[in-house]
């Protein structure tokens, strides 16, 4: 009977319409004077609900998406976002985003999202699922044509420009420069159902790529390098290795050498020829490394080590500490933890899924079970999504495949 009736509850509420107006003036003027956007309403929209599709580049696109359309707009987000107890009570009560598990397929928000659509609401979905970390448009879920078609909404297609340059996922800080976000294409139901879903998809993917490894602007900032180490552990001449950032540069703890991230976004280095000219071409480096190595050599010795605080993920309720400080080991076929009552060892036989949520936050999916891992603010998860994606290709016999997870 509770699940009848909840079933019948309506997902849209006049309340989110109102905190969507009073969200408009206030963060509207905050992201045009933090982030120097230049946010183009979707004048054609007029009453009909769209579904809406971005590129996700900074933490702030939800906003800026938003900002475009009129009305409430429903966001597709992590289970992580529901599960930071009051905090995330007060969200859904406020604005409803529709939850999703990531790096899995969930029935329940493709039906979440089929009863917003039902309802007359507008859906936002990015199809990457994460935030950009070279500062191209990343690998996108091919699932998401099969839901488009499912819902049968005209499909907008929102660029978001300049937001690497001015805040790229790996960094604290926001640089001095400019972005844009726009609807730059509409694929209107008429149009793609005769459309395969490769086709669609093709499509989708197509009107969403950027490219921001391009000299095309200044973006300044005194700490413009800070932190890169949370994306990149491959050094050229020393392999697999650690960096810290300062300042403009970043160094490698192995070689000692020097890297200045400049306001147009390349990279020199400092009194030697770096061979990557853009992040891009360092982080596609790092990826062509990784998807080299032969994990099985790493099965006794880890090829990184990190102090860690460990959780475990209620999902939609909280998150319950096990151990802080404590030392975790990323080997080429699991990750262990030496905890302080119990140690912990995640086989990548057994693993899931492993990704990374914001900038360095690390989630690990066991059976039924999530868990997080923050490490202190140089930490560098990506490292470790990458290796557990490099063993399971090599296990299915899939050692050419490049998809290292994001």
């Amino acid at each position: 009977m509770d699940k009848k009736k909840n079933n019948n509850k309506k997902w849209i509420r006049f309340r989110h319409a109102i905190v969507r107006n009073i969200l408009y003036g206030t963060l509207g003027v905050y992201s045009r004077l933090k982030y120097n956007i230049k946010i183009e309403r979707f004048k054609e929209q007029q009453k009909r609900p769209y579904l809406v599709l971005f590129n996700h580049q900074t933490a702030f696109d939800q906003f800026f998406v938003g900002m475009s359309f009129r009305g409430p707009v429903y966001y597709m987000a992590s289970e992580d976002l529901f599960s930071n107890g009051f905090t995330s009570s007060l969200i859904r009560y406020l604005v409803a985003p529709i939850p999703i598990k990531k790096q899995t397929a969930d029935v329940r928000a493709i039906m979440n999202c089929m009863k917003v659509a039902k309802e007359g609401g507008t859906i936002a979905i990015a199809p990457e699922g994460n935030r950009t970390f070279s500062g191209k448009t990343e690998y996108m879920n091919p699932s998401i044509a099969p839901l488009a078609k499912k819902l049968g909404m005209p499909i907008a297609l929102y660029r978001i420009e300049g937001g690497y340059g001015v805040h790229p996922r790996w960094s604290d800080v926001v640089r001095r420069g400019k972005m844009r976000g726009y609807v730059a294409e509409v694929i209107y139901p008429e149009e793609y159902e005769n459309l395969t879903y490769g086709e669609l998809m093709e499509r989708i993917q197509k009107g969403l790529y950027v490219n921001e490894a391009v000299t095309d602007a200044e973006f300044s900032h005194p700490r413009l390098a800070e932190y890169l180490e949370r994306a990149i552990y491959y050094c050229p001449y020393c392999g697999l290795s650690e960096f810290e950032s300062r300042g403009a540069l970043i160094r490698c703890k192995k070689c000692g050498r020097e890297v200045r991230y400049t306001p147009k976004k390349e990279l020199v280095g400092e009194g030697f020829d770096f061979p990557y000219r853009f992040v891009l071409e360092w982080y596609n480096a790092q990826s062509d490394f990784t998807n080299s190595l032969d994990v099985n050599e790493y099965i006794h010795e880890p090829l990184f080590e990190d102090c860690v605080d460990f959780y475990e993920v209620i999902p939609y309720k909280n998150k319950r500490i096990i151990s802080e400080g404590v030392k975790m080991s990323l080997y080429g076929n699991r990750i262990f933890i030496r905890g302080e009552n119990e140690d912990e060892l995640f086989s990548f036989d057994e693993v899931s899924a492993v990704t990374v949520l914001g900038k360095n936050k690390l989630d690990i999916y066991l059976g039924k079970k999530i868990y997080q891992i923050k490490g202190n603010k140089r930490f560098n998860a990506l490292k470790y999504v990458h290796i557990y994606n490099r063993y399971k290709n090599v296990v299915r016999g899939d050692e050419n495949v490049k998809f290292l997870g994001l």
